[in-house]
């Protein structure tokens, strides 16, 4: 796992939802290209609504014709490691927005691997799954 504390650097790509690179997702090929970068990690986030350089409305009204909803793509890491990765970027938003700024991390901890690790259950968060009646 990567260690991450204290200054940072948070890239943002925003791109639309019906982006693709040869036939994907153009989001998933960033996550998975910054996760093979070796990256602290990435997450995409879905907008309900926005526009950008073509200064078209993107929306999720349902009367709108258009779905190509706006998606901003997270990575958070040292000031070197997103640096080196940002030529990959080049070959892949051809239309969108790129942005890095200045941060400070708080506190990056990751779930400790193999059994006992899955902290998303609720029994592993010590609490009991819904409609399991307590003793």
């Amino acid at each position: 796992m990567t260690s991450l504390g204290g200054r940072a650097l948070r890239l943002t790509v925003y791109i639309g939802e019906d982006d693709t690179w040869h036939h994907k997702p153009l989001y998933s090929e960033i996550v998975h290209r910054a996760h093979a970068a070796g990256l602290a990690g990435a997450s995409v986030f879905r907008g309900i609504e926005g526009f950008g350089a073509s200064s078209r409305i993107h929306t999720s009204r349902l009367l709108s014709l258009s779905e190509d909803l706006p998606v901003a793509i997270v990575v958070v890491d040292t000031e070197e490691r997103v640096r080196a990765f940002l030529p990959q970027l080049d070959e892949l938003v051809t239309e969108g927005l790129v942005t890095l700024d200045a941060c400070e991390v708080i506190r990056y901890v990751g779930r400790p691997p193999g059994p006992g690790g899955d902290t998303k259950s609720p029994k592993a968060r010590g609490r009991k799954p819904k409609g399991e009646k307590s003793e």
